[in-house]
């Protein structure tokens, strides 16, 4: 598949603080690539490298067949960039904030009212079209945000933790959005604070202390992990866990609602062994989430960059 973007050991240092380190990226044309990870991964400065709103220290990156450091002003024209803080007006309402934006991007009138009511109608906002964007819910905030960032027909959308803060309902309207854009050939870099989103994206990279741990579909991800993942339940879960981390072959063990999420190393131990050792637990065979290995990994990360 045709690469749109791309990242060759991509760096960012501020002073002594390392926020992106060496950082390889290939996305392709037409796909959802999630960026995950903790806050201070480098996440949001990823994204303002590839944007050209943000130089890198060291490394490259291609965006469109563009250089965003030798050529922003082309990088801007191929995408949407829409920040954590996306700058709506408050008092403006729905269209007049689109308006402006269209003005903005230099779009011509008949043009802009044909835009403005697509993008109502995709979103499901029409009905709001009058109403001030300061009175809007936060889902409606978004949707309007994500609108005007699509208002001069970009290839690649960069967004920020789009639905950070969001209710769950306006985060699946979100998402359907999306998959309706990109069905219809858009490309979406998207960071997440939340891990369940990354299962709604085509391949997912997982960031920690600025380096890419991790990058894959989802369920290549989970399936490349060779310990087995248990929900064991027990009446003293904080007692359980703290004697389950003394045992060999326990690779993780981490609090998951009222249960812990175990990975063993099958190598080394098995439920049974555990049993005998520790006594009154259970122990179920789950499959793990993506949070579960993601925790597991940055568990595994840590001895390796102390």
């Amino acid at each position: 598949m045709e690469t749109i973007v791309s990242a060759r050991d991509l760096t960012r240092r501020f002073d002594s603080l390392t926020a992106v380190d060496q950082l390889n990226l290939e996305v392709a044309r037409g796909e959802v690539f999630g960026i995950v990870g903790p806050d201070g991964a480098g996440k949001t400065t990823t994204l303002r490298m590839l944007a050209g709103l943000l130089d890198p220290t060291e490394g490259h990156a291609a965006v469109a067949g563009h250089d965003p450091v030798g050529e922003p002003d082309a990088v801007r024209d191929q995408i949407g960039y829409m920040a954590q803080r996306f700058g709506l007006y408050a008092d403006l309402t729905v269209q007049e904030n689109m308006n402006f934006y269209a003005d903005l991007f230099g779009i011509e009138a008949g043009e802009k009212a044909m835009l403005s009511d697509q993008l109502l109608r995709m979103t499901r906002m029409d009905p709001f079209r009058d109403r001030a964007a300061g009175k809007l819910s936060g889902g409606m905030k978004q949707k309007l945000a994500l609108m005007c960032t699509l208002l001069h027909h970009p290839r690649i959308l960069l967004l920020d933790e789009p639905t950070n803060g969001v209710d769950p309902v306006s985060r699946r309207d979100f998402w359907v959005i999306l998959t309706q854009l990109v069905s219809e050939g858009l490309t979406v870099i998207v960071t997440a604070a939340y891990l369940e989103e990354a299962e709604r994206c085509n391949r997912v990279g997982l960031m920690h202390k600025g380096r890419m741990i991790q990058s894959d579909s989802p369920k290549a991800i989970r399936a490349g992990i060779k310990e087995k993942c248990y929900a064991v339940r027990s009446p003293s879960p904080r007692a359980v866990r703290e004697a389950l981390k003394q045992q060999p072959g326990v690779v993780s063990a981490e609090p998951a609602g009222a249960s812990l999420h175990v990975f063993l190393d099958p190598a080394v131990t098995s439920p049974e062994k555990l049993r005998t050792a520790i006594g009154g637990v259970e122990f179920e065979n789950i499959e793990p989430s993506l949070e579960d290995v993601f925790v597991l990994l940055i568990g595994k990360e840590a001895p390796a960059h102390a």
